[in-house]
């Protein structure tokens, strides 16, 4: 085979979706993956993503993309993927990014939704996508069905079913792999066959079809279980809460990333990205983050320091995968770009040595362990190759004349014998050019101007004051009018251009030689620079979180089994929006799992649950939290089922979607999980709606996971709201005497009261007093009886007393675990004790015997036992176990 030819595609032809149109694909031709670092990454625009979630195929909402590759510059990332046979989904993922030289896998026991595969693919939203020919012969697999719904951004491209080959994988894996981590990675992914099998394939296709190889032992590569210590956060609930991009508009940075981003290295930038997508889980890892920004809020002179360090960083994942991958193809200008690699990776080393300053002194552990990464020693030894082969005075130039002399000189001389000839030569054909222009100077007293542009060499350029209307001499060719300027060349300008261009080919042919052999070497440390950029990219979103901290009074939040805020807020509405936000409490708690909102349009329900949601990933991301005070459980699983439009019109029109999407959080929802969900069933009949909200509200309820439910419909906390976990709340509304409605946005206990909106406005239409007062005194009798008898309710009575009960042993679980001396847990108790048996007292007063002479309930013969009973059944503790805690 002719050895600048392309090899032949190993895509199999029998696919809807080959690399056949070879000439016009973007994913075949090869990637310019070894691109200068310093040369500006154009963005290309997001693509909008489909809003389905798995089983939505009829409906195709069109939204932005959640992953979006340009953060952090533009990415390439290719992934293949393969599934076992059988009733239980394993699924074998991996992950080659191209621009950044890391190669992620992972295998995933998953459910017949596919839920946590489509979550890593969101994560990393790839590019392209391989998959095995056998899934779509004879009859396309449901999982290719789901990903094409969910994942329409990447191009689903057939593979043969050969290449996936677990022994191949393996290979690679050991001759690829850094030499630090092969005993790590080893252990990983022993009897990993199908994560084994799509490495093969990945490494296979962009061998053969981005004409790109990767370096012996120099490939980052990671495996991540599908239990990776990450909260799962599903595609359409970071759109619903604009995680990563503003609904309204993909540009504006009104959204969480947007926020939380002040970060100085692309490296930062997708690390957060990255965390915003999947929050951790892991205590430790959260608690060792919120120390080191603890440590940075309090030292001002370190956090200034950091950021000046920072500044200047480049983003060394880039570059080092400049410098691992291996293109089939060498040309001259991928000689020139390794040049200006080992130019920019010697430039980027000596920012290393400000942050190794910048954190002495330090105390967190985290900030200590960047601190050691970023060692002199460990950079020494790199920069003593780069120094023995590469000028000392050679930094990274901007302008096309100083780069290319950059390139010329960049080598030392004395290394190579020949090169120093050949740039003895371009010297020489350099100073001839110089001296042309001095002739023609003299010769046409003119004040010529010697220019340089990559495309066109040098050429001579001429005010056009100082032509005076004068036409240009003969000798003069190619002349153009830029207004005030006058650009031309000369015959002879040209051929010693060409001269110039041949001699620099010679440098660049025998400097490459020296700079191949240098990044041989360099390749072999290259594992310790990876945990550098490693460190930095930490570091950076650190002093990210601590810049809005510190701007915006954010505070350092707890990890305990209840969740309470004091005086939260919603960190986009507070940020980004003019009006002063008004802050609320949160308290949730096993008991009080389940909180429906009620209240009037406009009223702010929506943004109060919102800003929980929000306010949950923050923390778990290891920032600070916008509220006085806050404490969060860890949470596994966050859906957010929300409305982005208040007509009735979408509403309706989107009905079918908002089904699936809760039938998705119903089929996936555990103990561990967060659900906010707002306006639920008003897309439908008033009966129907009510009847939907209802049922689901119960199966949410006996899921135990934290639930906040805004609605209109205020018979669902009437029916609801003395269940056991069950909170009603409201949002506030001021009517004046003169029926002018007022928001104040502040959440209160209980539910919405009627305030009989429709007497109010008849009093504005005139109607007839006598009528008016005989409709007020029928509508408050109507209302007193509904209330009487439901208050007689046995069932009422009971669920009443049992709340009660579960509240007392919940306050002394608390207090159990609570920090309390002995004299001030002595006077809590006393005083929980009175005011217990001052609740229950009021409650056997207020049903001690009807019109009927019917007695009450005795609580203590029988209330407790039906408590007892009914708790047992829904596997919660007895109220006697609950008494046993102090």
């Amino acid at each position: 085979m002719h050895p600048y030819r392309r090899p032949p595609s190993i895509i199999s032809s029998r696919t809807p979706r080959t690399f056949n149109s070879s000439r016009t694909s973007r994913a075949s031709r090869p990637t310019k993956t070894t691109q200068s670092i310093g040369s500006r990454i154009s963005s290309t625009p997001l693509q909008p993503r489909s809003a389905s979630r798995p089983g939505t195929n009829s409906i195709n909402r069109q939204r932005p993309a959640t992953g979006t590759s340009r953060i952090g510059g533009s990415q390439n990332i290719v992934c293949a993927l393969t599934e076992s046979r059988g009733v239980s989904a394993t699924i074998g993922l991996c992950f080659v990014n191209l621009s950044t030289g890391e190669c992620v896998l992972s295998e995933i026991c998953d459910s017949q939704q596919y839920v946590r595969t489509l979550h890593k693919l969101h994560v990393y939203d790839p590019t392209e996508i391989l998959v095995p020919s056998t899934a779509f012969t004879p009859i396309k697999s449901k999982l290719v069905s789901i990903v094409e719904d969910n994942i329409p951004s990447a191009k689903i491209i057939q593979v043969p079913r050969k290449y996936y080959n677990e022994q191949t994988g393996h290979s690679y894996i050991q001759t690829l792999t850094l030499k630090e981590d092969a005993e790590a990675i080893k252990v990983a992914i022993s009897a990993k066959f199908y994560a084994m099998s799509t490495v093969a394939a990945v490494l296979k296709f962009v061998e053969i079809n981005h004409g790109i190889s990767f370096a012996l032992n120099s490939l980052r590569i990671k495996y991540e279980a599908s239990e990776a210590g990450s909260m799962l956060i599903d595609s359409s609930t970071v759109y619903n809460l604009e995680l990563i991009q503003n609904v309204q508009n993909p540009q504006n940075t009104d959204s969480l990333f947007g926020l939380l981003n002040n970060t100085l290295t692309p490296m930062g930038a997708r690390l957060l990205r990255s965390n915003i997508l999947q929050p951790l889980t892991d205590l430790d890892t959260l608690n060792a983050r919120l120390d080191a920004l603890e440590e940075l809020t309090r030292s001002e002179e370190m956090f200034f320091a950091l950021r000046s360090s920072l500044k200047s960083f480049l983003d060394m994942d880039r570059l080092l995968t400049a410098l691992i991958t291996i293109p089939v193809k060498a040309t001259l200008q991928l000689s020139e770009q390794a040049i200006n690699n080992v130019i920019i990776l010697k430039q980027a080393l000596m920012s290393v040595n400000p942050v190794f300053e910048a954190l002495t002194g330090t105390r967190s552990k985290l900030l200590f362990a960047i601190r050691n990464l970023c060692r002199p020693e460990v950079i020494s030894v790199v920069q003593a190759m780069i120094n023995e082969a590469i000028n000392e005075d050679v930094v990274w130039a901007k302008s096309p004349l100083e780069i290319r002399n950059q390139r010329c000189h960049a080598i030392k001389s004395g290394v190579n014998g020949l090169l120093d000839v050949a740039r003895q030569t371009y010297k020489e054909v350099t100073e001839d050019v110089l001296q042309l222009v001095q002739e023609l100077t003299e010769e046409y007293n003119f004040p010529l101007e010697l220019r340089f542009e990559n495309g066109r060499g040098y050429y001579l350029r001429l005010s056009a004051l100082d032509l005076e209307d004068k036409a240009l001499p003969g000798v003069f060719v190619n002349i153009v009018d830029r207004k005030k300027m006058v650009e031309f060349t000369t015959l002879e300008l040209v051929k010693r251009n060409a001269k110039i261009n041949d001699s620099l080919t010679e440098v660049m042919l025998m400097s490459d030689k020296t700079v191949q052999s240098l990044i041989e070497e360099v390749r072999k440390e290259f594992g310790p620079l990876y945990k550098v950029a490693e460190g930095i990219a930490m570091l950076d979103m650190i002093v990210s979180f601590c810049q809005l901290c510190t701007i915006q009074d954010y505070v350092r939040p707890e990890f305990t089994n209840t969740l309470g805020i004091k005086s939260g807020r919603h960190p986009l509405r507070e940020k980004f929006h003019k009006t002063r936000y008004v802050p609320n409490d949160v308290y949730a708690s096993t008991e009080s799992r389940f909180q429906i909102i009620t209240g009037c349009n406009m009223s702010g329900k929506s943004t109060y649950i919102r800003s929980i949601a929000l306010t949950q990933v923050i923390a778990q991301i290891g920032s600070f939290v916008p509220a006085v005070y806050a404490s969060f459980p860890i949470i596994y699983q966050l859906f957010a089922r929300v409305s982005m439009d208040d007509g009735i019109e979408a509403n309706a029109s989107t009905f079918a979607l908002e089904m699936r999407e809760t039938a998705f959080i119903l089929h996936n929802v555990g103990p561990g999980s967060m659900i906010i969900m707002d306006e639920l069933g008003r897309g439908t009949s008033t009966r129907d709606g009510l009847a939907i909200a209802l049922s689901v509200c119960e199966a949410m309820i006996k899921s135990k996971a934290f639930v906040w439910f805004a609605t209109h419909f205020r018979d669902l906390a009437l029916i609801l709201g003395e269940q056991t976990g069950v909170v009603n709340l409201h949002m506030q509304v001021e009517v004046s005497q003169q029926q002018q409605v007022t928001m104040l946005y502040k959440v209160a206990d209980g539910a919405a009261e009627e305030e009989h909106y429709g007497l109010a406005l008849a009093k504005l239409v005139d109607l007839p007093l006598d009528v008016l007062e005989r409709a007020t005194v029928v509508s408050e009798a109507l209302a007193k009886n509904i209330k009487d008898r439901k208050k007689k309710s046995k069932a009422y009575i009971v669920s009443r007393r049992r709340k009660v009960v579960l509240a007392l042993k919940e306050t002394l679980v608390q207090a159990h675990e609570g920090k309390m001396d002995n004299n001030t847990l002595r006077s809590f108790l006393a005083q929980l004790q009175d005011e217990f048996v001052t609740q229950m007292d009021k409650l056997i007063n207020e049903n001690k015997t009807d019109e009927n002479g019917q007695e009450a309930i005795d609580y203590d013969n029988q209330d407790g036992v039906e408590i007892a009973s009914n708790e047992n059944e829904a596997g919660s503790p007895t109220d006697a176990e609950g008494l046993e805690v102090v």
